[in-house]
Parts: C-alpha cells; sequence; structure tokens
C-alpha cells in the first residue's frame, strides 16, 4: 500500500457574515487553520452591500490563500 501525499499550493474561501467583527473572525480562524497546510494570505477583497429580506448590510469577502514563500 502506498500513500500520495500533495501540496495544496493555493485556495480561495469565501465569507459572509452581518457584521464586520463576525466577519474578521471568520477569516482570522481559517488564517489560523491554514497555516497547519503551511498557506498565507495572498489577497482579500471585501464588499458591502444592502439585504434587503434582513434589512441590514451584509458584507462579503473572498480570501486568496497561497503557499508560504521561503525567505
Amino acid at each position: 500500500m502506498s500513500f500520495i501525499v500533495e501540496r495544496i499550493e493555493t485556495k480561495i474561501e469565501f465569507f459572509e457574515a452581518f457584521d464586520l467583527r463576525t466577519l474578521e473572525r471568520k477569516i482570522e480562524e481559517q488564517i489560523h487553520n491554514n497555516k497547519v497546510l503551511l498557506l498565507d494570505v495572498k489577497s482579500v477583497q471585501h464588499q458591502a452591500t444592502f439585504h434587503p429580506q434582513a434589512d441590514k448590510m451584509l458584507y462579503t469577502a473572498v480570501v486568496h490563500f497561497a503557499v508560504k514563500q521561503l525567505p
């Protein structure tokens, strides 16, 4: 029996929340989780829009994680 282990080199994750504090907490949690996979944040894009059904703002973010670059 043999195992083939492949390294994840890039990963994109999407987040949403109705307040910035929750959105930030979700992103920070995934940053911590992805450090185990040796991934760092490469870029972050965010947006806020009004959600008419909830009658409040909806905050979204896209975070691109990539392999850590060694110095």
